[in-house]
Protein backbone atom coordinates (compact mmCIF):
# COMPACT_ATOMS: atom_id res chain seq x y z
CA UNK A 1 0.00 0.00 0.00
CA UNK A 2 1.86 3.39 -0.87
CA UNK A 3 2.66 5.78 1.57
CA UNK A 4 0.24 8.79 1.54
CA UNK A 5 2.23 12.46 1.61
CA UNK A 6 1.55 12.99 5.12
CA UNK A 7 2.69 9.89 6.02
CA UNK A 8 6.02 10.24 3.80
CA UNK A 9 7.01 13.16 5.32
CA UNK A 10 6.01 12.50 8.92
CA UNK A 11 8.33 9.14 8.76
CA UNK A 12 11.60 11.54 6.69
CA UNK A 13 11.78 13.71 9.99
CA UNK A 14 11.35 10.98 12.46
CA UNK A 15 14.17 8.85 10.58
CA UNK A 16 15.77 12.54 10.70
CA UNK A 17 15.14 13.07 14.47
CA UNK A 18 16.35 9.25 15.44
CA UNK A 19 19.84 9.94 14.07
CA UNK A 20 20.53 13.51 14.90
CA UNK A 21 17.75 13.98 17.55
CA UNK A 22 16.57 17.44 15.83
CA UNK A 23 16.41 18.49 12.64
CA UNK A 24 16.35 21.99 11.31
CA UNK A 25 15.44 22.91 7.67
CA UNK A 26 14.41 25.30 4.96
CA UNK A 27 10.32 24.81 4.60
CA UNK A 28 10.65 25.12 1.21
CA UNK A 29 13.42 22.65 0.79
CA UNK A 30 11.27 19.91 2.29
CA UNK A 31 8.54 20.93 0.55
CA UNK A 32 10.87 20.73 -2.75
CA UNK A 33 11.68 17.16 -1.47
CA UNK A 34 8.73 15.97 -1.40
CA UNK A 35 6.81 17.96 -4.42
CA UNK A 36 4.09 19.70 -2.34
CA UNK A 37 3.21 23.04 -0.82
CA UNK A 38 5.20 24.18 2.30
CA UNK A 39 1.35 24.58 3.33
CA UNK A 40 1.25 20.62 3.58
CA UNK A 41 4.32 20.79 5.52
CA UNK A 42 2.55 23.45 7.95
CA UNK A 43 -0.05 20.38 8.54
CA UNK A 44 2.07 17.67 9.80
CA UNK A 45 4.26 19.71 11.44
CA UNK A 46 0.76 20.79 13.29
CA UNK A 47 -0.55 17.40 13.64
CA UNK A 48 2.28 14.86 13.92
CA UNK A 49 4.61 16.61 15.88
CA UNK A 50 2.30 18.54 18.66
CA UNK A 51 4.45 19.23 22.21
CA UNK A 52 2.17 16.73 24.23
CA UNK A 53 3.16 14.18 21.75
CA UNK A 54 6.94 15.10 22.53
CA UNK A 55 8.00 17.52 20.10
CA UNK A 56 9.07 21.10 20.26
CA UNK A 57 8.42 22.87 16.80
CA UNK A 58 9.89 26.19 16.42
CA UNK A 59 9.30 28.00 12.82
CA UNK A 60 10.57 30.78 11.34
CA UNK A 61 9.00 32.21 7.77
CA UNK A 62 10.41 34.23 5.00
CA UNK A 63 13.44 34.03 3.31
CA UNK A 64 15.31 33.00 5.58
CA UNK A 65 12.84 31.10 7.56
CA UNK A 66 13.35 27.60 8.84
CA UNK A 67 11.21 24.63 10.88
CA UNK A 68 13.11 23.17 13.68
CA UNK A 69 11.94 19.99 15.09
CA UNK A 70 13.28 18.81 18.66
CA UNK A 71 12.14 15.27 20.28
CA UNK A 72 11.75 16.16 24.12
CA UNK A 73 12.26 13.84 26.45
CA UNK A 74 9.45 12.58 29.30
CA UNK A 75 10.70 14.34 32.03
CA UNK A 76 11.79 13.70 35.49
CA UNK A 77 10.61 15.11 38.60
CA UNK A 78 13.69 17.28 38.90
CA UNK A 79 12.29 18.69 35.31
CA UNK A 80 9.06 19.14 36.44
CA UNK A 81 10.34 22.31 38.73
CA UNK A 82 12.02 23.85 35.38
CA UNK A 83 8.75 23.16 33.47
CA UNK A 84 7.02 24.98 36.21
CA UNK A 85 9.23 28.06 36.30
CA UNK A 86 9.11 28.18 32.10
CA UNK A 87 5.06 27.60 32.57
CA UNK A 88 3.60 31.46 31.20
CA UNK A 89 1.17 33.43 32.73
CA UNK A 90 -1.38 32.38 30.71
CA UNK A 91 -1.76 28.86 29.05
CA UNK A 92 -4.45 27.35 26.64
CA UNK A 93 -6.71 24.38 27.10
CA UNK A 94 -4.21 22.31 24.77
CA UNK A 95 -0.96 23.53 26.45
CA UNK A 96 -2.35 22.53 30.04
CA UNK A 97 -3.69 19.31 28.74
CA UNK A 98 -0.55 18.51 26.37
CA UNK A 99 2.05 19.19 29.58
CA UNK A 100 -0.62 16.91 32.02
CA UNK A 101 -0.45 13.92 29.26
CA UNK A 102 3.52 14.83 29.25
CA UNK A 103 3.61 14.46 32.90
CA UNK A 104 1.26 11.13 33.26
CA UNK A 105 3.47 9.60 30.20
CA UNK A 106 6.59 10.34 32.58
CA UNK A 107 4.82 8.52 35.58
CA UNK A 108 5.32 11.72 37.76
CA UNK A 109 1.10 11.37 37.76
CA UNK A 110 -1.36 8.60 38.14
CA UNK A 111 -4.06 8.65 35.48
CA UNK A 112 -6.69 9.67 37.90
CA UNK A 113 -4.62 12.59 39.27
CA UNK A 114 -3.84 13.46 35.56
CA UNK A 115 -8.09 13.13 35.05
CA UNK A 116 -8.52 15.51 37.72
CA UNK A 117 -6.16 18.09 36.47
CA UNK A 118 -7.00 17.78 33.16
CA UNK A 119 -11.16 18.07 34.89
CA UNK A 120 -9.62 21.52 36.44
CA UNK A 121 -8.22 22.94 32.95
CA UNK A 122 -10.79 22.11 31.44
CA UNK A 123 -12.35 25.38 29.94
CA UNK A 124 -16.27 24.40 31.14
CA UNK A 125 -14.23 24.10 34.80
CA UNK A 126 -13.08 27.98 34.19
CA UNK A 127 -16.14 30.60 34.15
CA UNK A 128 -14.40 33.34 33.06
CA UNK A 129 -13.88 34.91 29.76
CA UNK A 130 -10.75 34.92 28.00
CA UNK A 131 -7.96 36.04 28.01
CA UNK A 132 -8.56 35.85 31.96
CA UNK A 133 -9.80 32.22 31.61
CA UNK A 134 -5.63 31.41 30.57
CA UNK A 135 -4.24 33.20 33.32
CA UNK A 136 -6.76 31.30 35.79
CA UNK A 137 -6.14 28.04 33.67
CA UNK A 138 -2.09 28.96 34.34
CA UNK A 139 -2.53 29.67 38.17
CA UNK A 140 -3.99 26.49 38.64
CA UNK A 141 -2.02 24.23 36.84
CA UNK A 142 1.10 25.84 38.55
CA UNK A 143 -0.74 25.05 41.56
CA UNK A 144 -1.41 21.39 41.19
CA UNK A 145 2.32 20.80 39.63
CA UNK A 146 3.85 22.04 42.54
CA UNK A 147 1.92 20.08 44.95
CA UNK A 148 3.23 17.42 42.98
CA UNK A 149 6.32 18.47 43.25
CA UNK A 150 5.73 19.16 46.79
CA UNK A 151 4.44 15.93 47.90
CA UNK A 152 6.79 13.50 45.77
CA UNK A 153 4.43 10.89 45.18
CA UNK A 154 3.74 10.15 48.48
CA UNK A 155 -0.49 10.19 49.56
CA UNK A 156 -1.34 13.16 51.76
CA UNK A 157 -3.91 13.27 54.33
CA UNK A 158 -6.91 15.98 53.61
CA UNK A 159 -8.21 17.25 57.29
CA UNK A 160 -11.86 17.16 57.82
CA UNK A 161 -12.23 14.53 54.93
Amino acid sequence: MPMCLADAIEAFLKSALESQGSVVMRRRELAERFRCAPSQINYVLMTRFAWGDGYVVETRRGGAGFIRVTRVKLPQRADLRELVAELGDAVTQEQAGALIRLIWQAGLVTAREAALMMAVVRRESIAVPLPDRDRVRGSLLRAMLLEVLDRGGEAVDVPGV
